[in-house]
């Protein structure tokens, strides 16, 4: 298992439009990805669970990455995060 912490930057928060970049970008791993948010958990692959987390800028949200492709995953996601949230 792998986990992720992250502080989201962007002005507007996980907004609609990341949120679906997210989604697309953990489609190709086997593993379960998850998001912990101070609002609650979603699973990423999840669009609507993840707009409910109403994520904004300064929010820290914790990724856990879990499954046989976990290394391959979490590098991605961090690289991911760190260009688009």
């Amino acid at each position: 298992m792998k986990e992720i912490k992250y502080v989201i930057t962007d002005p507007l928060g996980m907004h609609a439009r990341p949120a679906g970049m997210l989604v697309k970008a953990v489609a190709p791993y086997a593993s379960k990805i998850t998001v912990t948010a101070p609002t609650g958990t979603a699973d990423a692959r999840r669009l609507m669970a993840l707009m409910k987390l109403a994520a904004k800028q300064g929010m820290e949200l914790t990724f856990t990455v879990e499954g046989d492709d976990e290394e391959k995953a979490a590098t991605d996601l961090q690289a991911f995060l760190t260009a688009n949230l």
